[in-house]
């Protein structure tokens, strides 16, 4: 019994390791490349213009942000409101997945509805459902830019 015992621990592993190899070698891979590869799939830089100033801005990667890429590049009037947003009616609907964010802030860029287009430039709590699309990413200067009034923005790929 003894040596059916050591034979079995002995032999296991072996068929193990073997059954294991038949699938060949795994292909190499460089954590760089991986990192790089989901970077691609989770941002997209674009670029929003008002009047004189340009800022980047980062889209997130849901179907909502997808869909605004795929209008871009478009110059649009953004309508003032609340003394901390600009908003514009988008001529058809977006893919939406709204939800209360509880604070907007600066340079947020959201949708509310299916097709209003909104662009934030005060921080705020809210009680409003939006969706996500992306977010300025250095909004200092923003709400000078903006004005007090409406605006022409033109957003574009950078």
């Amino acid at each position: 019994m003894k040596y059916l015992m050591a034979i079995i621990a002995f032999v296991f592993p072996l068929v193990i390791g073997t059954a294991c190899d038949n699938e060949g070698p795994l292909p190499a891979t460089n954590a760089q490349d991986i990192v790089d590869e989901n970077d691609d799939h989770m941002k997209d830089t674009i670029t929003i213009h008002v009047g004189d100033k340009v800022f980047s801005a980062t889209l997130l990667d849901n179907a909502a942000a997808t869909a605004l890429k795929a209008m871009l590049p478009f110059t649009i009037n953004m309508t003032e409101l609340n003394g901390n947003e600009k908003f514009f009616r988008l001529p058809g609907n977006l893919p939406t997945s709204a939800s209360n964010p509880t604070t907007i802030n600066s340079g947020d860029l959201m949708l509310w509805g299916s097709n209003t287009l909104v662009l934030f430039y005060e921080t705020f709590s809210t009680s409003y459902s939006y969706t996500k699309l992306g977010r300025i990413d250095s909004p200092t200067g923003l709400a000078a830019a903006l004005g007090t009034g409406n605006v022409t923005v033109t957003i574009d790929f950078q």
